[in-house]
């Protein structure tokens, strides 16, 4: 289930069960890059444990996943969880490409493992479709032909993802931004394989907050435009002081897959085009604005001039008036 912050619209809700224990509410928290979710969801585990809880983050990031690429991830840092125990971060070799629906499978096995030792899941990330396959039983779409990928693969890296972007059916290529290497190149292949892509909710797909697997406070964090813009810049500095451009040098080294290269900044920290990876950033973050904005059962909170703990406490506020399944 899920708090709708529309007027006039009840949260949605699996009725109770006889014999079926309380739950404890999923809080998901989702936002863009350099908004501050992770400061948020530790002063949110602070105040969570002065109520007796004892509650764990789930990393909800398709780059986070990788080991090997934290700096250019903004992965939390090893401080960070000394604060709180995150799960599925840095846990994938850099070799290998990692899926939606793998990921699914072990979101779902982490938040019912919590839900189940009486801990409470907070699920932090930005990457849309991780967020929805973690929660709710999403039916994921079968890989494709390895042989595809790779001719894909060479086509994106020859003619670049706006070619093939405008080669995609009408109905796929409005989904998705000419430059967003890794979406079109799936895109692609589902099209060459004859597979269909999940509708997206906007054009007649299915509306995946109203199934969600537990009661669940989805948060979504937006800024405006002047200071989260600082921040990028400001935090982008940061990742190339520390090292990204290294880092991402390593990672060609040792054989970084395809999903691993398609992050932002891959490329340009290693040109140390650091204007251009602020850039990107920014546009990402606002199409993860936009997405959340329209999309039901998401509680938006502006964040705007307000501290992380300012901001977790409205969360926990909200996360109190999310019914739990009872007996």
């Amino acid at each position: 289930m899920a708090v709708d912050p529309r007027p006039g619209k009840p949260p949605s809700a699996d009725p109770p069960k006889a014999g079926q224990p309380s739950v404890l509410p999923v809080i998901a928290i989702f936002g863009p890059t350099a908004i501050g979710k992770t400061g948020v969801a530790i002063e949110l585990a602070e105040l969570l444990r002065r109520k007796g809880e004892d509650p764990v983050a789930i990393n909800c990031d398709s780059i986070q996943v990788y080991r090997g690429r934290e700096l250019i991830s903004g992965a939390a840092s090893p401080e960070d969880q000394t604060r709180l125990e995150h799960r599925l971060l840095s846990f994938v070799p850099i070799d290998q490409e990692f899926s939606s629906g793998r990921f699914g499978e072990a979101a779902r096995g982490e938040i019912d493992s919590a839900l189940e030792a009486g801990r409470r899941p907070i699920l932090v990330g930005g990457t849309g479709l991780y967020l929805r396959s973690a929660l709710s039983d999403l039916e994921m779409r079968p890989p494709v032909d390895q042989e595809l990928r790779r001719q894909v693969e060479l086509e994106v890296e020859s003619r670049g993802p706006a070619a093939l972007h405008a080669e995609l059916p009408p109905g796929l290529s409005a989904r998705v931004h000419p430059n967003d290497r890794k979406r079109v190149a799936r895109l692609t292949e589902l099209s060459r394989s004859g597979v269909d892509p999940h509708p997206d909710h906007e054009g007649g797909g299915e509306l995946w907050t109203s199934r969600l697997r537990h009661p669940t406070l989805l948060v979504g964090l937006v800024e405006d435009d002047e200071p989260l813009v600082e921040k990028i810049h400001r935090r982008v500095g940061r990742m190339a002081g520390a090292g990204a451009g290294a880092e991402a040098e390593r990672a060609v080294a040792n054989g970084a897959s395809r999903t691993v290269r398609a992050a932002i900044g891959f490329d340009e920290f290693q040109n140390d085009d650091l204007e251009r990876v602020a850039a990107l950033h920014r546009r990402y973050g606002r199409r993860q604005m936009t997405w959340m904005r329209r999309m039901e059962g998401v509680q938006l909170l502006d964040r705007t001039g307000r501290s992380d703990s300012g901001v977790a406490a409205e969360i926990l506020e909200l996360a109190e008036q999310v019914p739990s399944r009872v007996a």
